[in-house]
């Protein structure tokens, strides 16, 4: 059996300015709408499809497996957009980035309170 991830909604309050934050900041394009949904396609054909809400927005989590040098562009445009970081997701350590499984990673809030992470290596692929 072949299971693939195909595409998940994320809940936002303004799902234009959402998408454009994260293509952005992650170096994508945003797509064209389809129906209520404005999505952003990640390299492996996930999509991320942005909907709009009125209603609180119940934080998630989205962690993006990224290169080395992917994770040097993308965390310089999260340290040029001021952007506020942690090395952990409960937002412990601000600041400072972590060296998991002998890779670096970085949390930061999108505008909707979401917690996006990039990572260069997968937890428990090895190091430290």
């Amino acid at each position: 059996m072949t299971v693939q991830l195909n595409h998940t909604i994320v809940a936002a309050h303004d799902k234009r300015a959402s998408a454009r934050f994260l293509a952005d900041i992650l170096g994508l394009k945003v797509s064209e709408p389809y129906g209520p949904f404005v999505p952003v396609a990640l390299p492996n054909g996930v999509t991320l499809d942005y909907q709009e809400t009125d209603e609180d927005i119940t934080p998630q989590h989205y962690a993006f497996l990224v290169s080395e040098n992917d994770f040097d562009t993308i965390f310089g445009r999260v340290r040029q957009a001021g952007l506020t970081y942690w090395a952990d997701p409960f937002h412990r350590r601000p600041g400072e980035i972590n060296h998991n499984d002998g890779g670096r990673g970085a949390y930061f809030d999108d505008p909707n309170g979401h917690r996006l992470e990039i990572l260069t290596r997968p937890y428990g692929s090895g190091g430290d």
